[in-house]
């Protein structure tokens, strides 16, 4: 593994409560935050940093993902817990701050909205079905 680790989304959420310094970027895409919703730390007195990992609607990588990163303003040495949908393009953008100097970087395992059930819906884990607050449009 070329980051700091793969952790179940309570537990990024509980460091991002005693970090005041972590920060949650969700990597995922303007329509999946425009449709499907947002974590929300507004409890924490944090704001999530959205900055897509691959672009919509093409679907092509950010190829100014780490210079937009750097430009966020992140604390030097900042733990950054990066999220998307399922957990994979999360964890290509924490191998990619890793390798970038940035970090620790963190992969929040499952993602938003976690892998599918038996039926085909995003019911098993992830952060909305952890029941971590979140909003919607």
């Amino acid at each position: 593994m070329s980051y700091a680790g793969d952790v179940p989304p309570r537990e990024a959420y509980a460091a991002l409560a005693a970090d005041a310094d972590a920060v949650l970027v969700d990597v995922r895409t303007t329509a999946e935050w425009s449709y499907v919703g947002l974590p929300d730390l507004s409890s924490l007195g944090k704001q999530v940093i959205c900055l897509e990992w691959q672009r919509f609607p093409d679907g092509a990588v950010n190829e100014h993902f780490v210079e937009q990163l750097r430009g966020a303003g992140l604390p030097d040495g900042a733990p950054i817990y990066f999220l998307c949908r399922s957990g994979v393009r999360s964890a290509a953008a924490a191998r990619a701050a890793t390798a970038a100097g940035l970090g620790p970087a963190y992969n929040v395992e499952h993602g938003f909205e976690g892998p599918h059930d038996h039926e085909g819906h995003r019911t098993v884990a992830g952060w909305k079905n952890d029941g971590l607050p979140w909003r919607q449009g």
